[in-house]
Order: structure tokens, then sequence, then C-alpha cells
């Protein structure tokens, strides 16, 4: 494996004024790559990424463009907007960006109608692969495989999280409830008002965050069993628990004090956000990461150099009924069917 070496692409990452798109930015950066930041506030992406030095204004190696991932209008106006402006094709999409308010005492809405934690976190990526689909399977990205060259698979990479797959400790914390689509009948009622849960059940912001991110991992595993003889390359990862990102700005606090404190004394499991950076911009874009289908992990218990593993999901996320199923319904609900 350590001969083979891929040169650098273009990357989209949504959500990257903070956190671990925006090292994922700038370890991409630092390997090649160009990258095109999508974020609500291009102007806020542009600040982060100066103040961690990196390239200012639009660069042919760094561009930061408007998306609204809460409003399926604005992902459609997007993937027009760089559709009609790229000059070489993408190599990888990370679907990074993610809202978690967990004190809503009830539901926000997006401009569609639709919870926004599953709008933004599911239902906005959603569209955005389906409608980029196209665009990355026309990436040639060369590989020197140690005595050719070759072409790199394109990638789709997704973040999930551990408090989503049930078959982790993290995933069976039951506040508010483990992620649990039920029989969807949410999603199959319209999911507009009064509804706000995927399960048509009574409105938890908590585990409606963990839900989306559930559907997230989902769409990972789906889109592998329908396109797993094509180019493109679909994985998901947990980077491990960045502690202390803006992920969390919503939460009590005195929850963003002793969070970080418990996942560095207590669990184990805390990891920087540089160091979560890194490895994303690893699976997006190593030759070892090149393996669809497969959910990345380094562990709950961080250890110096500790390498990836493929990390088991459970049914909730890998039963081909449920996902078909969910599949099927998010195409209609953003409106591709």
């Amino acid at each position: 494996m350590a001969s083979f070496q891929a040169a650098p692409g273009t990357a989209l990452i949504t959500g990257t004024t903070s956190g671990v798109g925006l090292y994922a930015t700038k370890a991409l950066l630092e390997k090649g790559w160009r990258v095109i930041t999508a974020n609500r506030s291009p102007l806020r992406a542009e600040a982060a990424a100066v103040k961690l030095g990196l390239p200012f204004g639009k660069t042919r190696q760094l561009e930061h463009l408007y998306l609204d991932l809460g409003d399926l209008e604005s992902v459609r106006q997007f993937v027009e907007k760089i559709l009609g402006s790229l000059e070489t094709p993408l190599d990888a999409l990370v679907c990074n960006a993610a809202v978690y308010l967990p004190r809503l005492k009830k539901p926000k809405r997006s401009a569609q109608g639709y919870e926004i934690s599953m709008a933004t976190n599911h239902f906005g990526h959603f569209l955005l692969i389906q409608l980029l689909l196209d665009n990355l399977r026309k990436s040639k990205r060369p590989v020197w495989g140690g005595s050719s060259w070759g072409i790199e698979h394109p990638r789709v990479v997704i973040l999930g999280t551990v408090t989503a797959n049930l078959k982790e400790l993290g995933g069976k914390i039951p506040i508010p409830a483990p992620a649990d689509l039920g029989d969807l009948s949410g999603f199959e009622n319209g999911f507009h008002d009064p509804i706000s849960m995927a399960s048509g059940k009574r409105f938890k912001p908590g585990k409606a965050y963990k839900d989306s991110k559930l559907c997230n991992m989902i769409t990972t595993q789906e889109l592998h069993r329908r396109y797993k003889d094509s180019a493109i390359v679909f994985s998901s990862l947990y980077p491990g628990c960045v502690a202390n990102t803006k992920l969390f700005k919503n939460t009590p606090k005195i929850f963003q004090w002793l969070f970080p404190l418990f996942q560095k004394f207590i669990t184990g499991g805390f990891v920087s956000q540089n160091l979560a950076g890194l490895r994303v911009a690893q699976v997006v874009a190593d030759p070892e990461f090149g393996i669809s289908g497969v959910h990345w992990s380094w562990g709950n218990r961080q250890q110096k150099n500790r390498e990836q593993f493929s990390q088991q999901l459970s049914e909730r996320a890998t039963d081909p009924v449920i996902s078909k199923k969910v599949w099927d319904l998010s195409m209609t609900l953003v409106g591709l069917r």
C-alpha cells in the first residue's frame, strides 16, 4: 500500500467555519489539494481559514461559496453555480456540516417546513450528493501504483457519529434516547408541522440530531449498495470525540466546560480538531482509504499512532429494507421524485 501515491484533486467540503471541517480544509491544502468550501457564511469561513494561515481571497487553491443546506432551493442553486464554474470534475465531496440544537423547546423549521436538524444534516446533504454524482463520476485523479499510472476513484465522505451507532457504547446512551427512526411514519406523512421526528413521535431535539446522523450513515451504506459497481467510493467516518468545537455552542455552559474534560480524562475519547481534520483528509485523499461501504473509526479510546479500522454498524444503519425505505422517502421529500 505504501507504494501507491495519488495526485492531489479538488474537494468540496460543507461546514468549514470552525471545527473538523476547517481543519480538514487545512489538512487537504497541505496535501496539495484544491478545496471549495460551502457555508451559510463564506465570509466567516474565509476569516476562520485566514486565522489558520490559509490563503486569503479567492485563489486557485481555496474558494469559499454560499450554501444553506437547510434550504433545498439553496442546494439546487449552489449545484447549478458550481457545475457552471468547475474547470475539472470534483474528486471528493465531504459532507461535514451539521446543526445540533439540543435546547429547543419546539421544532425549528427549514424553508421547506422540515425539522431543522433533519433538514440540514440529512436532506440537504442527500440532495447535494444526488445532484453531484454525475460530476464526481467524471473524476480522473491519477495514482501511481509503483510501476504504472492508474485512476484513483472519486469519493463521497460523510461524517458520522458514535452516538448514532447502537453497536457502540456511545450509541446506547438513553439521553434523550438512542437514534431510532421507528417506522418512518414521520417521513411517510410528509415531515411537516406538526410532525418533527422521523418516527412521527414526540419532538426530542437531541434525538433529532442523532436520528439525522443515523440517516447520514444509512445514506452511505445505501449509496454503496446502489453504486457498488460505479467508480465512486462511498464511506463515512467517526474521527473521535472533538468535544471542544462549536457544534456544542447551543448546549449549557457547564456542559461545554465539563464535556471536554470528561472525554480527555475519563473516557479517553477526546480528539483535537487538528487530528480530526487530518483523519478526514486521509479518508478523502489517501489510497488505503479507497474502500467503499466502510465506516472508518479510530476507536473510542484514543492512543498515539492508533490506526484506522472498519467499525461495525448496527442494523439500524445497515438493514437493506430500512435503508431502501429511507432512500425512497428522502428522494420524495427533497423533490427528486
